[in-house]
């Protein structure tokens, strides 16, 4: 068979990616240093990803990609970063994370942002070790490669291929004229986000409305919050602070879950421009009506005794908190009523904005979808009508609409799979796992959001789940994150040879 896709220019671009991940890398090594923790954890890593990326920077110079090479790029990129991710977490060699199976999935969960964790004690490990945790997530929240992108100059070539391979969206363009602008335009929101939500939580500290919230907690809760990641150094989560704290947060997870081109038009001063967006306004409406729903239950809970304060931020942190998929959580959730269990297990599945740091469906898709279905509706009663579907003033493609139907198709039976699988692998280990469990542990892992229920509860953790289920949970959330395509493609035996 003779191979048609350029994948030595694909394996040296993700080379360079390996090579420059030596520099977050340093940011936890410094703070091992600063504390006296051992440090060859980080050393070791930073060693690795420098010989990997060198050597495969070899492979080609030819930094001129098309669009298999950049499926291929963000495929192998994606899967080379956790790997290397996870090097620390064995070399460290404490707790579970120290088993090779468990610090692959605590790295694929950290830079998919999925948020899941198979971590029982987080007081025995260092604050270097689990700021490695919250710096890899915030890598993954942006896009790995949209940061390489931004930063290195030699991937200028090709990137608006990679940037719209890896969010799934074609307006990258709208901002500058040059890609690399771009990058670095939404590199630098992303990064200012971060700083005025680490000032926002640690002010807090100062003023003594929270006594935990310390420098520390205030970077590490930055990092996750902003790329609606969900990793946090505490085991209760945000539950672990004060009330307002939780309220301080959802703002920070709202706005990394909305497009960052409507964020920098705000910027600039145009404050009424991004309310023009269909799909923000698709996207705050499910946000109220989502939250009002669960508040409303757990306000007629007779077992949900709290007061109307802690049941209004209880029930719309957490509904903000599972839509835009970062998957902090305010408190175990997973004691609450079916009725809010169950409308919480269907804001798994929503999404924020295109473009933005969120995962799982999205609710661009959802809308497309709402608007599809009216037309098949409206033309069922009147077949020789033409209306094609509009989202503002915009025309979408028909070819954008049947794509939008097979992810949404391809995703609902991904999930559907995982959930048949991490049934029949946990009866197969003598794991008594429900129907519901299996259900919210699938649907959580394979769209990125963290915490489900049961066994995978917000106060919980995965590694009750088999070592077997687990590292198929690895795969699905390298699949999920990169939006399936990219690793089908890579099945197919058209795509490296015709």
């Amino acid at each position: 068979m003779r191979i048609r896709v350029d994948w030595r220019s694909s394996c040296s671009l993700t080379g360079t990616v390996l090579k420059w991940l030596a520099v977050p890398l340093s940011v936890p090594l410094a703070l091992a240093i600063y504390d006296g923790d051992p440090v060859y954890p980080f050393v070791i890593a930073i060693i690795v990803t420098v010989i990997a990326g060198l050597a495969l920077e070899t492979l080609s110079d030819d930094r001129d990609i098309g669009q298999r090479e950049a499926f291929l790029m963000v495929a192998v990129t994606w899967l080379g970063v956790a790997v290397v991710g996870a090097v620390p977490f064995v070399t460290a060699g404490v707790g579970t994370i120290a088993h090779p199976v468990d610090a692959m999935f605590e790295s694929m969960s950290g830079l998919t942002t999925t948020g899941a964790t198979v971590i029982d004690d987080f007081e025995a490990h260092s604050r270097s070790i689990l700021l490695w945790r919250q710096l890899i997530q915030w890598l993954g929240g942006l896009g790995i490669l949209i940061v390489a992108i931004g930063l290195l100059s030699n991937l200028m070539v090709g990137g608006a291929q990679l940037m719209e391979t890896e969010t799934q969206t074609q307006n990258v363009r709208k901002l500058r004229p040059q890609i690399d602008e771009t990058a670095r335009l939404i590199w630098g929101l992303y990064v200012g986000l971060t700083v005025l939500a680490a000032a926002t939580f640690y002010a807090l500290n100062l003023l003594g409305l929270a006594p935990n919230m310390d420098l520390f907690n205030a970077v590490a809760h930055a990092l996750t919050s902003v790329s609606t990641a969900g990793f946090s150094p505490e085991g209760e989560s945000i539950g672990a602070f004060s009330p307002i704290v939780q309220w301080a947060v959802m703002p920070f997870m709202i706005l990394g879950a909305t497009n960052f081109i409507l964020l920098y038009y705000l910027t600039q001063g145009e404050y009424t421009r991004p309310f023009e967006s269909e799909e923000l306004r698709f996207y705050l409406g499910v946000l109220a009506v989502f939250g009002g729903i669960v508040i409303g239950i757990l306000y007629v809970d007779a077992t949900f005794e709290r007061g109307l304060e802690p049941t209004i931020r209880h029930g719309l942190f957490n509904v903000v908190s599972l839509v835009t998929t970062t998957g902090y959580a305010s408190t175990n959730f997973d004691l609450w009523s079916p009725g809010a269990k169950h409308m919480l297990f269907l804001c798994m599945f929503i999404g924020g904005m295109a473009g933005s740091t969120t995962c799982s469906i999205k609710s661009f898709r959802w809308l497309v979808i709402l608007k599809g279905l009216r037309r098949n509706l409206f033309t069922a009663v009147h077949p020789r009508a033409v209306r094609p579907i509009r989202l503002g003033e915009s025309v979408i493609d028909e070819d954008t609409v049947r794509d939008i139907f097979t992810y949404v198709m391809l995703a609902i039976i991904l999930f559907f799979a995982l959930t048949i699988l991490i049934v029949v692998d946990a009866a197969r280990a003598g794991n008594g796992v429900t129907e519901f469990e299996a259900l919210g542990a699938a649907a959580s892992i394979f769209l990125n959001i963290g915490p489900a229920f049961g066994m995978a509860g917000p106060m919980d953790n995965y590694h009750g789940f088999p070592i077997t289920t687990r590292a198929i949970m690895v795969i699905m959330m390298w699949i999920g994150r990169i939006e399936i395509i990219p690793v089908l493609v890579l099945l197919t035996p058209a795509f490296w040879r015709s």
